[in-house]
Order: structure tokens, then sequence, then C-alpha cells
């Protein structure tokens, strides 16, 4: 019986089966978070390039022995500093056409890997092409190993969010709440916060992406709480709503609107369907209550080794969405002077349906 691959090298043949359509027959990963999807390297610095025949992690003495452990599917090359053992190896590898991430690469930098190519030995036999998306798009279908990561990472926030929100109390800051929820996500096994905790209060709330400060919290005012843990490299991305004491008719009006738009995009959406056309599910129920304008941002985005990543959920996000992905469905209703409503929740597309992955108790008024 033929063993089966390993998730490292299912992803490289996913990655090479994409070669021929962009004209090339080797590629150079420098991005970080794609550096680490394709071969497991967890480290800062150093360069994957991969052929149709074969795959080199190219790294620092600092990182040698480290990728050597977490990088088996690749021959490790130490190197210094500089780009000149990157014809050497594409030459060794067989490429003459090699592809460069030109959404990450700056100018900077593809100005001395062009440098490098040019002063080789046989200059002029490797050409550079641009690529873009092309790692990308594999992320934004999850396997079954980073789906148990996801789920982890989205547990334990979903764990924390229960614990402190019960703690929250009039009178705590914005920042208390966050430095809670920051060691109850840490406290449980997280290597760290996903991004920093979003906490409003009051008229903050009405500010998607308002940074914790020392704002008092009052009883009545809506809190809005965006939080995420990361779990061996891997995000969760939550918001919830909460008010401390008795919330007022506005609450109750703009959260269960909200809660509508939301579940109507969670039970409405369907493998093959746009980004787009998701996003409108959830924008035609604010809009019919009358707050269109005051739903700005998109509904969603993707999540996995970065918190937002492929796929695209918004007005302009004319992709697909496909069984494996998974994304955030977070619809938010925003008042200036008054404070907002934002429900957030990840899901996966599994046989055509979104399947809820995230399950920290919502606070219904």
């Amino acid at each position: 019986m033929k063993p089966a691959q390993t998730a490292t090298a299912a992803r490289l043949s996913r990655l090479r089966a994409g070669f021929a359509a962009r004209e090339i027959d080797g590629i150079l990963i420098s991005e970080a978070s794609n550096r680490r999807y394709l071969s497991g390297f967890v480290g800062t610095a150093g360069y994957l390039v991969i052929s149709n025949g074969g795959a080199v992690l190219a790294t620092d003495s600092r990182y040698v022995e480290q990728a050597g452990r977490q990088a088996p599917d690749f021959r490790v090359e130490r190197i210094k500093a500089g780009l000149d053992w990157l014809p050497r190896l594409a030459g060794e590898l067989g490429i003459s056409k090699l592809g460069f991430e030109a959404d990450h690469i700056t100018v900077t930098q593809h100005g001395r890997i062009r440098d490098a190519l040019k002063e080789a030995p046989g200059a002029g036999k490797l050409s550079l092409v641009p690529t873009s998306g092309l790692t990308l798009e594999l992320r934004a279908i999850k396997d079954a190993s980073e789906m148990a990561l996801l789920q982890r990472a989205i547990d334990i926030g979903d764990e924390a969010f229960d614990e402190v929100s019960a703690q929250i109390v009039a009178g705590m800051t914005e920042a208390e709440v966050a430095w809670k929820i920051e060691m109850a996500i840490r406290e449980r096994g997280a290597e760290s916060i996903s991004f920093d905790t979003i906490v409003g209060a009051g008229p903050n709330s009405a500010l998607p992406h308002h940074r914790a400060d020392d704002t008092v919290i009052r009883a009545g005012q809506p809190v809005v709480i965006d939080m995420g843990a990361r779990y061996q490299g891997y995000c969760s991305d939550l918001t919830r709503t909460i008010v401390v004491g008795n919330p007022d008719a506005q609450f109750k009006r703009v959260y269960d609107t909200v809660l509508a738009a939301q579940l109507t995009a969670i039970e409405a959406v369907v493998a093959k369907m746009s980004g787009a056309d998701c996003d409108k599910l959830a924008r035609s129920v604010i809009e019919e209550a009358g707050h269109g304008d005051a739903f700005g941002h998109s509904l969603g985005h993707g999540v996995g080794l970065e918190i937002h990543e492929s796929p695209g959920v918004g007005p302009n996000s004319k992709g697909l969405l496909l069984d494996g992905m998974v994304f955030t469905i977070e619809p938010g209703i925003y008042l200036p002077g008054w404070g907002g409503v934002r429900i957030e929740d990840v899901v996966v597309l599994e046989r055509g349906k979104a399947r809820v992955l995230s399950h920290a108790r919502k606070h219904s008024p």
C-alpha cells in the first residue's frame, strides 16, 4: 500500500500544480506565513526555493538545526547575508523561470534579487516571473490538521470570553477587561492573542477598531469585545456585544437587527456563492431596518495563519466561497454618539453549508 502523503507534501503538490498556469517552473517563497504553511518552519528568517522536483529551505546559521527538525520535507541550505546563493540553488533545481511573491516583495528586495541573478555565472538563463496569490489560494482551503488547530484556537477564545464577560461590572475600564481576556487566553495554552483586543464601551463601541483605553464602563451602555487567540500559529476571531445592567430599547432593536443579519447569512450562505453575495445576505437585513449607512465594513474575512486572509467576504469580493474555506461572519451597526453592536462567529463551509465553529455565549437582550 502506498503511504499517505504528509500535510506538507500534499501542500507542495498543490503548489506545483499551479506552476504551469503561471508559466513558471519554480518559485521563491519569502512571506513568513506562506513559508510556514508550505514547510512547517516557524523561524523568522529564510526562503523556500521550490521546483517541480525539489524543495530547499535556505536559512542562516541561527535556524539550521531548527529548520531540519521542523521541515523534514525540505533540504536545508545554510546561507549567509545576501542572495548570491539563489542562482546556484535555482540551477541545481533545474529552474529557468523563477516565480516570486509580487504581493510581498518590496521594490528594494526585487532589485537585490534581480542584481544577484545578473551577477551569477550564466546570467540570462534564469528569469524572474511575478506571481500573485498562488500560496494564498491554497491556504484558503483548510486541511484536517489546520482545522484541528483552528478549532483549538477558537475554543480557547470562547472559553476566555465566557469567563471574563461574567466578571465585567460597571466601573471597570476597557483596558482592565482587555488584560483579563489576554490572561485568560494565555492561561489556556495560547501562545498569544491574535490581535490587540478591542473593548469599546458606550460611544467607543461605534468605532469598529477602537483600542481599549482607560474609558470606564457604565451601566446600560453597549460594550463591544472583539478578541482572538493564537494557537500553534492559527488565529481565532470572536466578537460579542454585551450590556452591564439593563439594556435600553434602542440597544434591543439594534442588537436584534445585527443578530438577525448574522443568522441570515449563516443559514443562507452556500458553496460557490461569491463573497459579495454572502455579504449581501446580511447587509440587506440591516438596510431594511434603516441602518444601511451604519454598516461600513465587510461582512467577514478568512482566518488561518493570519487574522485576515482569503477568502474575502465583502461588497467587492468576487471570489467564490468553497468547501473547506474558513471565514468570519460579523455584521455590525455603529451609531456615533450612542455606540454600536457587532456579533462575529467563525464558520467553515462543509458539504455546501456553513458550520459554526465558535460557540461563546451570546448575550441576547
